[in-house]
């Protein structure tokens, strides 16, 4: 099941490295023939993804002169969670795939308590 998943997501990478190369005929073939070449750029992009939520807290909380989690936060963690996931799938990695799992669980319950209504709010 692993490696059917982390083909199709190689299989994936493969092709958006094809898309890339025919719009942009500057840029090496490596990146249609190689799916590693895209999926560092992959994993360096959910790392971002996830190192913003970080950023957004910190700069939310020297604003307020206190800590606080801002709603972006659970975005943040969301997104790179994900892209990072997907990573992780396409490498077999067990331990990045459990560490994401669980966190992208967590972080989506977050964000369901933020956003659900609640008594007050429907009176």
């Amino acid at each position: 099941m692993l490696d059917a998943i982390s083909q199709a997501i190689g299989a994936a990478a493969l092709a958006v490295g094809n898309v890339l190369v025919t719009i942009l005929p500057f840029l090496p073939d490596s990146l249609a023939t190689k799916p590693e070449t895209i999926m560092i750029f992959v994993g360096f992009g959910g790392q971002l993804l996830f190192a913003m939520r970080f950023i957004i807290q910190w700069l939310r909380s020297e604003q307020e002169s206190k800590s606080v989690i801002p709603i972006a936060f659970w975005y943040f963690s969301i997104g790179g969670g994900f892209v990072l996931l997907m990573y992780a799938l396409w490498r077999k990695d067990p331990v990045i795939i459990c560490g994401q799992g669980l966190g992208l669980f967590i972080y989506a319950r977050n964000l369901y308590f933020i956003l659900r209504p609640t008594n007050a709010d429907e009176t």
